[in-house]
């Protein structure tokens, strides 16, 4: 009874359209289109850091001949939020905004033209060293999660156009 129920469920399961995003792990369409993307230089120590993640999580599946290019103009803002009696702030937000475009190399196409945006807060302590490290961590883990974000978008346009 217990394995005609499971047949059923993975039947229904394969009629639901749903196959994933990776199928054929590194030697995949998906996998193997995110290898070949070139990431323009990006301004700033933000542009750095979301650079080499972008690099990273591109190189994963191998290399490849690039067919596509990547541009990203990053928004970096620090802003205060909490005001004390004293004027003094105790709340930071740290907020980075990417807009990127991918470009077809071969035709100058524009496949994917969007904007992607992730925001941390920041306790803001007596210690000027301590604030100065919570800032530039809040950057590091603000730049990773965007340059996720960034390529599950990109997989998602380069599995839809094949």
């Amino acid at each position: 009874m217990r394995i005609l129920l499971a047949s059923l469920a993975l039947a229904t399961l394969s009629a639901c359209g749903l196959s994933p995003m990776y199928a054929g792990g590194g030697s995949g369409a998906v996998a193997q289109s995110l290898a070949a993307i070139e990431v323009s230089p990006i301004e700033g120590r933000a542009g750095w850091l979301v650079r080499s993640a972008l690099e990273e999580r591109f190189a994963a599946a191998g290399s490849a001949t690039p067919q596509y290019r990547i541009e990203v103009t990053l928004d970096d803002q620090l802003e205060g939020l909490a005001v004390l009696r004293d004027d003094t702030i105790s709340r930071e937000r740290r907020t980075l905004r990417a807009r990127y475009q991918l470009i077809d190399l071969a035709s100058g196409e524009i496949v994917l033209d969007a904007t992607d945006g992730s925001d941390a807060g920041i306790d803001v302590v007596s210690s000027e060293y301590a604030v100065i490290a919570a800032e530039q961590t809040a950057l590091e883990n603000l730049s990773r999660d965007i340059a996720q974000r960034i390529v599950t978008r990109v997989a998602l346009a380069l599995r839809k156009q094949q």
